[in-house]
């Protein structure tokens, strides 16, 4: 059992990676955000039924440890706001039209709620809203409405800032 889990972890560690760095905007933040998803993934191993695909399930219990987190770290008055600086994108195919871009939508992301930001991420994965509805546990219906309410929040939220 145990070379299995660390078989999938190996293997789809990328889905854990993209919710620390959606979440987080430290890299201990990340670390340690990192490990409590891995440790419950780990305590829900033993349950997980094959009747999704692992991704789903990863990502299904990757976000929700990510949305408990975020709601303890916003009762927090310590908190750090994120700037778009914590958000530097490094690609030669981009040119730096396209980095702004990126850091505007970062930065607006950042003004979302847990389930908002859920959402977008899965969305920028190309997931479909069937299997978003999965993952976050709520109806594809909803999903579809959230998604647009999203859109109308990012987009008001970078033409104030542009």
């Amino acid at each position: 059992m145990e070379r299995d889990f660390l078989q999938i972890i190996q293997k789809n560690q990328g889905i854990i990676h993209k919710v620390c760095n959606i979440y987080c905007d430290t890299d201990d933040d990340r670390s340690d955000l990192f490990q409590e998803i891995v440790a419950q993934l780990w305590k829900s191993f033993p349950t997980f039924r094959e009747e999704s695909k692992v991704s789903t399930w990863m990502y299904r219990v990757a976000l929700n440890t990510a949305i408990t987190t975020f709601k303890k770290s916003k009762r927090r008055p310590d908190q750090n706001l994120l700037t778009y600086e914590n958000f530097q994108i490094v690609d030669e195919a981009y040119d730096t039209e396209t980095e702004e871009k990126i850091k505007e939508l970062h930065k607006a992301i950042n003004y979302l709620t847990g389930i908002e930001k859920s959402i977008v991420l899965l969305f920028l994965e190309d997931k479909k809203y069937e299997e978003i509805a999965e993952i976050t546990g709520i109806t594809q219906n909803y999903v579809r409405v959230k998604m647009n309410r999203i859109k109308k929040k990012l987009k008001k939220f970078m033409d104030t800032e542009a």
